[in-house]
């Protein structure tokens, strides 16, 4: 008896559709990718701050949203300007005990302060706001600027400079008159003013990572770069300070008089400003873990 051959039934292979092992092992790494992505943010966001030999620090107050501007007074108490937008903002009063008290509130994204005339100045970072002064109680406009940021005081002129791209200016407010005076146009991303106290006066450009110094001829020649978006600066008998305004692995820096490049601080996230407290310590505003550092000095410091 004759038996039929059987033929076997051909399966059409799609050449355009991968394998299901192979398209199973690319969801697989892709997921790995991920992992290890997320991972590495979330290792850059709690990974803690590290202080370089002879500074340590504590955490002096916790839950301060947007911490931004800070300024010390003599009783121990702070005035801290939280940078919320859209008119969530405020400037509070922390006391020693931890109590706090807003002072203002209303505000959209309150950055700059500074002392002056017995009180203090702020700023506020949005086109149009006005710079205001704070005394007794009392909030009184000065002049209106557009995203201002940075402030200095002395005598009888009050600085001001502000964060935008490419059409930032340097004010100048004198106190007696009213006047104001652009000192400088078409800048970029100028976070701060600060004068040194060799006599200097110098400046960021964030975006550029550099520090510039004013000068009469308008040159305002570059004289430190190669930074991580710097933000704030100051200057006291250490030398200058520098916070970098990146959200993950930024630094406080310190410039000693000699020029030598120092890192207080690392693995901070979104450091703004830093001052002095009348018990030899400094005062550090970490907007972006919302708290309030106290940097302290060793023995070894100088």
């Amino acid at each position: 008896m004759n038996k039929s051959l059987e033929i076997p039934t051909l399966i059409p292979v799609n050449p355009t559709r991968p394998p299901k092992r192979l398209f199973t092992l690319m969801l697989v790494v892709l997921g790995l990718l991920v992992l290890a992505a997320a991972g590495f943010f979330a290792w850059q966001s709690f990974y803690p701050v590290q202080a370089t030999d002879g500074w340590r620090y504590q955490v002096l107050h916790k839950d301060v949203p947007k911490a931004a501007g800070v300024l010390s007074a003599s009783d121990g108490s702070l005035v801290v300007s939280q940078e919320l937008r859209d008119g969530m903002g405020s400037i509070v009063r922390i006391m020693p005990n931890g109590k706090r008290v807003t002072l203002v509130e209303g505000l959209s994204k309150p950055d700059g302060m500074i002392s002056a005339r017995g009180g203090w100045v702020f700023s506020q970072e949005v086109e149009g706001a006005m710079v205001n002064f704070f005394k007794n109680g009392e909030v009184t406009a000065l002049f209106k600027g557009a995203d201002v940021q940075g402030l200095w005081n002395e005598g009888d002129d009050l600085y001001a400079i502000e964060d935008r791209k490419g059409d930032g200016r340097l004010l100048r407010y004198h106190w007696g008159d009213g006047t104001l005076t652009v000192l400088r146009e078409g800048l970029s991303e100028t976070e701060s003013i600060t004068r040194c106290t060799d006599g200097r006066m110098l400046y960021t450009e964030k975006e550029k990572g550099v520090v510039h110094q004013l000068t009469e001829d308008g040159s305002d020649p570059v004289v430190l770069s190669d930074l991580n978006q710097p933000t704030f600066l100051m200057c006291d008998r250490r030398g200058l300070w520098i916070s970098e305004d990146a959200t993950h692995r930024a630094r406080l820096l310190l410039i000693d008089p000699q020029g030598k490049r120092q890192t207080i601080l690392s693995f901070l996230k979104a450091p703004q400003s830093i001052v002095p407290t009348a018990r030899g310590t400094y005062l550090l505003a970490e907007g972006g873990r919302d708290r309030i550092l106290e940097l302290v000095p060793g023995q070894g410091a100088h």
